[in-house]
């Protein structure tokens, strides 16, 4: 069973340099595994966080079930993110030190049907390296573009 669900979070790689990457476990209560199947969240702003050695994410939005009743969840709430311990304590160290933080980069269903969510340690682009990334982004495509026209 190969899920369709797979949700990017674009700007991530934008604003911040990606170096290690992870996958998580996502603690979902009620009806939020079916607005995720549906394809239905936003990464847009969010961002995650250690409280007592655990590792949130924050500003996920998982916008509501339509045919919810009243059980339906808080569409941004902060979800616990699961990690074994190893890597909670390399990514929490990791944190600690100026410019780094922790970005999530995709959510998606594997094929256990599980939510799963790709985060990433990141480090913030200044502006002009965010300028370098565009200009590379548009030689690759001019590249692509003449390669197909001599094809």
């Amino acid at each position: 069973m190969k899920s369709e669900v797979y949700i990017k979070n674009k700007k991530a790689g934008f604003d911040y340099a990606l170096l290690d990457k992870y996958t998580a476990g996502i603690v979902l209560q009620g009806t939020e595994i079916k607005s995720l199947r549906g394809g239905r969240a936003s990464l847009v702003d969010s961002f995650c966080f250690f409280v007592n050695g655990e590792l949130w994410i924050k500003n996920m939005n998982i916008p509501v079930y339509f045919y919810g009743t009243y059980s339906n969840h808080i569409p941004t709430r902060d979800r616990k993110l699961l990690l074994n311990k190893k890597e909670l304590r390399k990514l929490q160290r990791a944190v600690k030190e100026p410019g780094f933080s922790i970005v999530p980069t995709a959510i998606f269903i594997n094929e256990k049907g599980y939510a799963k969510v790709d985060i990433a340690l990141a480090k913030g682009k200044k502006e002009f390296d965010k300028r370098e990334s565009i200009k590379e982004a548009e030689d690759k495509r001019a590249m692509d573009r003449a390669i197909r026209v001599n094809s």
